[in-house]
């Protein structure tokens, strides 16, 4: 099982659980708070809004960041990767488009990144100074406008706002209110709008993790000091820097919009990485790997590597 199908399964698993129990009535709570019973843990960005709202110190929205700090510190944004329902109900919405579109969509990026690759080819070495090498300085980009608008809002009227349209929540909403329907005949306004706002956020903000979403701007900026399990390229293996091809299928591969290859072109940086595994599955050298520390001066070394099947040559 590829890694992109077992990502699937394991948000589809959660998301089941947690609705599952959230029907029962069990005390899990849901990914804005999960736990048990007493002992839970609230979303990081709820736990900020929280106390800013309430202008006193919690001690468990504290926890909870100091929780959501640490684990991010070691896996970056996993969450987004492997647990989060937005990216899993993205994928839904993607699999009802037409083969013809995505076919296109799919050659459109290989174009761009390949053009992209053959622009760069050249350099050969992890020198850390040329554009294939570097990595590019962190900036804030419109999810930390937004981050900072949540805040903001939440300050101003007392009350965390973003909340009230948070997808995550709005998912479990969704669940919420459909079972009451069918269960108990509670037919009420909020059955259409929470619904249709969630859809309104995945079909016309289709960037949302990328752009939009203030939780992924709060995690990268965490993510920034995280040295551990982060994909490096090893430059003895790497198609483009042994036989000059242009190749980019790590960038093309990626969902978080990084070009692991040629950094300062991807939208972007490791900052953003959630540890999916897609960039080492559509290495066609194996050239990437992610360790849990990345020994230093790994892969500046270039070597000379004859492939031996002629089709993972082959970038088309």
């Amino acid at each position: 099982m590829n890694s992109n199908k077992l990502r699937t399964v394991v948000a589809a698993a959660v998301f089941a659980v947690l609705s599952l129990g959230l029907i029962a009535g069990v005390s899990m709570g849901t990914l804005s708070g999960f736990g048990w019973e007493t002992f839970s843990a609230l979303c990081p960005l709820g736990a900020l809004t929280t106390m800013i709202a309430t202008k006193t110190v919690v001690p468990r929205a504290v926890v909870s960041l100091v929780i959501m700090a640490a684990l991010v510190l070691v896996v970056g944004r996993a969450f987004c990767g492997w647990i989060c329902p937005v990216p899993l109900l993205d994928r839904v919405r993607t699999f009802f488009r037409s083969p013809r579109k995505r076919k296109e969509l799919e050659q459109a990026k290989r174009a761009e990144m390949r053009g992209i690759a053959k622009s760069e080819l050249g350099c050969g070495h992890a020198c850390g100074e040329c554009s294939s090498c570097k990595e590019v300085r962190t900036k804030l980009d419109s999810r930390h406008y937004v981050l900072g608008g949540a805040l903001l809002s939440t300050a101003l009227f007392g009350f965390p706002v973003f909340c009230l349209v948070c997808p995550i929540g709005l998912t479990f909403a969704t669940v919420l209110v459909v079972w009451r329907l069918f269960a108990a005949g509670d037919m009420t306004w909020s059955v259409v709008l929470i619904p249709l706002l969630l859809v309104v956020e995945i079909v016309f903000l289709r960037k949302w993790c990328t752009r939009f979403c203030p939780m992924a701007g709060l995690m990268n900026l965490v993510s920034r000091f995280s040295t551990t399990w982060r994909p490096t390229i090893d430059e003895s293996k790497c198609l483009e820097t042994v036989d000059g091809v242009a190749c980019s299928r790590c960038a093309i591969a990626c969902e978080a919009d990084i070009n692991l290859r040629h950094p300062d072109f991807g939208e972007r940086t490791l900052a953003d990485c959630t540890r999916c595994l897609a960039c080492v599955d559509a290495c066609p050298a194996k050239a990437i790997s992610m360790p849990f520390v990345v020994k230093k001066g790994a892969g500046a070394d270039a070597g000379t590597v004859v492939l031996a099947d002629a089709d993972e040559r082959s970038v088309e």
